[in-house]
């Protein structure tokens, strides 16, 4: 979920939404903040389950500074799916590749958030001249008995019914993703700690994810299967690696991070702390705002 920012909401850049035509349908998107002299626009992508609305918070508190654009990713949201069986990371990479083209961007840098931080990983791999640098909030290769354990089980489609089950275990996949990791094991040993969501958070995130109940798991499917340890050594923009320390990615972002050459990796607090949006706000802006190049390991 979207985490509070420490802007106030009088001053918080207006974020606007649209669509653009891109080859294969239209995608939908969420912007704010200015282009600037010097500055890079940036693309933010979101993680599974969800679309860019989970990250309004932090689109708000960067656009102070530059121009941010955040697409629903295909299949989520208010962006339509790529078909199931060409879903791959790659796929999704040339969806945003064509999503900045229909939008106008020359040249971004990119943040992603999990399944977003894959996403992002690829689209630097693939477009090395339109890409500047890139951040990866949260990301991981998953062993072999991890990723087939997943996708039999992480991320179900929810076909819809007379009776409305299907909204309640969409509910209760929500929920739980709060309280456990992974989410549909709810024993002792699994408990993030973090407790229950506010109902108003719950909601706004499960409003996003019935728009794309029988879609969404595609890009899951695919996170699984990315081999993000052989695919980051191939990135050759500057690289930051963040996670809060309640992340359940956190181990796996650290561990990434040395299979990229250029790669930093920065830790946060949980994302309960009352200093966390400050301090991820500091490290995505001393990351972004330096010297082209200056980034050291």
């Amino acid at each position: 979920m979207a985490r509070s920012s420490t802007v106030p909401d009088a001053v918080r850049p207006a974020i606007r939404r649209g669509f653009v035509d891109c080859p294969s349908a239209q995608m939908h998107y969420r912007t704010a903040g200015e282009i600037r002299m010097g500055q890079r626009p940036l693309l933010m992508l979101h993680a599974s389950p969800g679309s860019s609305r989970q990250l309004e918070p932090l689109i708000a508190a960067l656009a102070h500074t530059r121009r941010v654009v955040a697409p629903d990713t295909p299949g989520n949201g208010d962006s339509p799916a790529i078909s199931a069986e060409d879903t791959t990371v790659v796929s999704l990479a040339q969806a945003m590749l064509d999503f900045i083209d229909a939008a106008g961007l020359a040249t971004v840098d990119v943040y992603g958030s999990h399944t977003g931080a894959c996403i992002a990983a690829e689209l630097a791999i693939l477009a090395p001249a339109r890409i500047g640098a890139v951040i990866l909030d949260g990301a991981a290769s998953f062993a072999r008995d991890v990723q087939q354990d997943y996708l039999r089980h992480y991320a179900p489609p929810f076909p819809a019914d007379r009776s409305g089950a299907y909204l309640v275990d969409m509910l209760q996949f929500c929920r739980d993703q709060a309280l456990f990791y992974p989410w549909f094991r709810g024993t002792a040993e699994c408990r993030r700690g973090g407790g229950l969501m506010k109902p108003e958070d719950l909601h706004a995130w499960l409003t996003e994810v019935m728009k794309a109940n029988e879609t969404y798991h595609h890009n899951y499917h695919a996170a699984f299967r990315w081999n993000g340890e052989e695919r980051a050594g191939r990135i050759a923009q500057p690289v930051l690696m963040i996670a809060a320390e309640n992340d359940p990615l956190f181990a796996d972002t650290m561990a990434l991070s040395g299979h990229a050459p250029t790669a930093r990796f920065v830790p946060l607090p949980a994302s309960s702390d009352t200093d966390f949006p400050a301090r991820r706000l500091a490290a995505l802006h001393q990351f972004l705002d330096q010297p082209e190049g200056a980034m050291t390991r």
